[in-house]
């Protein structure tokens, strides 16, 4: 049955506030989430006043907390840099994104998700102290979550491990392996593919660099600041036959010069705890140590199995000190402190990286965890700024993804159909209305032309 005027108009006027109200939707959610976080930031009673690079304050009165619970992005969700969102709360990173391989999801303060897309081989940056910037490992891209802007700030082939406190400094570490080994007439090699890297103080807002005299290294793993900024933690292999057997060895140093303080070898079974190995009081370092399989010939199986600890070395003389702490499994390192309770990242061991899961869970002396944060099953790391770590604003909301906060194009390929069918209703209306206005002229036509009535309509004949 064809439409009359009356439904055509219904249905263009209906199609018109459909559009307007997919239009508007992002502004009216970004509104809503805004409106909705202030009570929760509110009651967390957090006010944020940070120093930036540049020596401007930023003040937050209305600092969300951390999320108890995070999803997985729509597919179509936008970028930072096509629609900033602010300073995180946390980021997280999954492959269950449009890219289909590990990107990073930014939640920002006032529940936004945004993603960080990652470059092939590029690994997991470093979140700033403050939530405000992004470090890319390798590129030494410099990526602002407030505004969207990356520039490269640092000379490429920088690994970060951690900023420092005040969130002006990253320690780090740049290969000098030859990536390509030649050789000369004489069949002697010409370079050197097991170079000692270098272990590095950065500025990542000024691009400067510092090589910290941390003593010969064939690979750094991790490092650590003391809460003061003034002593550095590193550990990793000594030698190539080290790094083939995983075994590690730990230096405490000053990063302005002035040699080691103090180094222990820690074995195949203790590592650094993480870039928040150091107590907040600066008096222990905290290392992860496993029981289990060690060695580069355990299985996935066996490695999934190992059962954690935490142990404690004085920073004065590198002595063992205090009582371990049971950890469970698949802890992967200590991100920051709630008192004395360490705050542990945990990722599950599975065979899949899509099955994986991490989630933070703070420890008690008791050898009790409690689960702060939980991501979707699918991610595989997890960070949070540091100055939300230090007020240990955990417990908030859990904030869902918004299907319109996407990028422009997403918008511009459902306007295209939308004003298709309102031209097509709008067409079809003007040509009912036409063939309406037609109809009664021919019928007044066909009227004017009949003969009057009783008037003879043949041929006549005499009689």
């Amino acid at each position: 049955m064809g439409l009359t005027g009356g439904r055509l108009r219904r249905a263009a006027v209906v199609g018109l506030a459909l559009g307007l109200v997919a239009l508007s939707a992002p502004a009216a959610t970004a509104a809503n989430s805004v409106a909705l976080s202030a009570p929760a930031a509110t009651a967390a009673n957090s006010t944020l006043t940070g120093s930036t690079a540049g020596g401007s304050t930023v003040t937050d009165s209305t600092v969300g907390v951390v999320p108890s619970r995070v999803r997985d992005p729509w597919l179509w969700q936008a970028t930072v840099g096509q629609r900033p969102a602010g300073p995180a709360a946390l980021v997280f990173f999954t492959d269950r994104t449009r890219y289909f391989e590990s990107t990073g999801v930014l939640v920002a303060r006032d529940g936004a998700y945004r993603l960080i897309p990652i470059g092939i081989a590029e690994g997991h940056g470093l979140l700033s102290p403050d939530g405000r910037h992004y470090l890319r490992p390798q590129s030494g891209e410099l990526l602002d979550l407030t505004t969207g802007r990356q520039r490269r700030t640092v000379k490429p082939g920088l690994h970060p491990f951690a900023w420092s406190p005040d969130g002006r400094r990253v320690l780090g570490t740049r290969s000098n392996d030859d990536q390509v080994i030649s050789y000369g007439p004489d069949n002697q090699q010409l370079n050197d593919p097991e170079k000692p890297d270098d272990l590095l103080v950065v500025d990542p807002y000024q691009g400067t660099e510092q090589v910290v005299a941390a003593g010969t290294f064939a690979a750094h793993n991790g490092a650590a600041w003391s809460p003061g900024g003034d002593l550095v933690a590193v550990t990793g292999s000594p030698d190539v036959p080290a790094q083939l057997a995983e075994r590690q060895r730990l230096v405490v140093l000053d990063p302005a010069g002035g040699g080691p303080r103090w180094q222990v070898d820690l074995g195949d079974r203790r590592i650094l705890a993480g870039p928040a190995a150091w107590h907040p009081d600066g008096r222990r370092l905290a290392l992860l140590a496993f029981d289990g399989c060690a060695g580069p010939r355990c299985t996935a199986e066996q490695a999934a199995a190992r059962t954690w600890r935490i142990e404690f070395l004085d920073t004065a003389t590198g002595q063992a000190v205090g009582q371990a702490l049971p950890a469970g499994t698949s802890a992967s390192g200590i991100i920051g402190w709630r008192g004395d309770d360490p705050i542990l990242r945990y990722l599950s061991e599975t065979e899949q990286d899509t099955d994986r899961q991490t989630i933070l869970a703070a420890l008690s002396p008791d050898g009790g965890r409690e689960v702060l944060v939980t991501t979707p099953v699918g991610s595989t790391d997890l960070m949070v700024p540091g100055d939300l770590l230090t007020q240990a604003a955990f417990g908030g909301p859990e904030p869902r993804p918004s299907p319109f906060a996407a990028p422009l194009w997403v918008y511009l390929t459902l306007a295209v159909p939308t004003l298709l069918a309102i031209a097509l209703v709008v067409s079809r209306i003007r040509r009912h209305r036409a063939a309406t206005a037609t109809a009664p002229r021919r019928s007044l036509l066909r009227h004017d032309n009949e003969p009057p009535s009783g008037a003879a309509t043949g041929t006549t004949t005499s009689s």
